[in-house]
């Protein structure tokens, strides 16, 4: 009985000794999704890379490789438009017939990035695809954000045909100087690459797979829902690109970060003739 007793003992030691280990792993691994540098201030961040205070002018400024410069804002050409247009009804059909929409497209975006070391690489380069969509124009994001809240709740054909029509007047509603997206993953405990060099350095290249095939190279402003320092157009900005992911995609109850990929250049990346990565945006000399 007292032998019973010790090898019983002996496996409580064990299972909690195993299960210290694991928990000591855990913490050791989730260290390392970070980099030697804080970004935040209690539960937000404020991108001191990027100021676009001057956006009006269309004039971004960003620190990149140590160094502010001024970037002049251009604008999507009808080409990348057209494109962007006609693929995202394509998806609106599909959805009605049941079909796998292609995940090649304007959508899915192949963001790439350079900046910092995050603890578990050796490299400062990254690259992640990412959920992109039109940016609503300044003057009209209060007016996207009312139609969306007040269909939000109806049904998904009355929601389709909600972004149909959005889509159809691209210019009326949406900027071309800009793009949008959600930083879903990064929180105070866990940063994604991604994140992280966007904070640092916000320069990107995004690719979008598909033919004609587009680059876009552009400055990654991100925006954290509780920044204090927040205008009220970029407050709109997050209250739309969360409402927006959630209209299509469904009710997320989180409130993500936003990242507004202001449009430097662009680069026809279709093979063939006329392509090859020739910047067609702004127009070479």
């Amino acid at each position: 009985m007292k032998k019973l007793s010790y090898i019983l003992l002996g496996l409580v030691i064990l299972f909690f000794s195993c299960k210290q280990e694991g928990n000591e792993m855990r913490r050791k691994w989730s260290n390392l999704e970070h980099a030697d540098i804080n970004l935040w201030t209690d539960d937000y961040f404020h991108q001191n890379t990027v100021d676009a205070s001057r956006v009006r002018e269309g004039i971004i400024r960003a620190r990149v490789d140590g160094e502010w410069h001024d970037y002049k804002a251009a604008e999507l050409p009808d080409k990348f438009i057209k494109w962007s247009v006609e693929n995202r009804m394509e998806t609106f059909e599909r959805v009605r017939k049941n079909q796998m929409p292609r995940l090649a497209g304007p959508h899915n975006g192949m963001v790439a990035t350079y900046g910092i070391r995050r603890l578990d690489s050796q490299f400062r380069i990254n690259n992640a695809v990412k959920g992109i969509g039109f940016m609503p124009r300044e003057d009209k994001i209060k007016e996207v954000i009312d139609l969306l809240e007040r269909t939000k709740d109806s049904d998904f054909e009355t929601r389709l045909k909600v972004l149909e029509d959005l889509y159809n007047h691209v210019d009326e509603y949406f900027t071309r100087k800009a793009l949008i997206s959600l930083e879903l993953y990064t929180t105070k405990e866990f940063e994604t690459h991604t994140f992280l060099n966007e904070m640092v350095n916000p320069v990107v290249s995004i690719v979008f797979l598909d033919i004609p095939s587009f680059e876009v190279k552009a400055i990654a402003q991100l925006i954290h829902p509780n920044d204090p320092q927040l205008t009220e157009y970029e407050k709109d900005i997050v209250h739309y690109a969360n409402l927006i992911h959630s209209y299509f995609h469904g009710k997320f109850t989180k409130t993500f970060i936003a990242v507004v990929y202001h449009v430097i250049e662009v680069y026809d990346n279709t093979p063939g003739r006329g392509g090859k990565g020739i910047r067609i945006i702004p127009p070479l000399p």
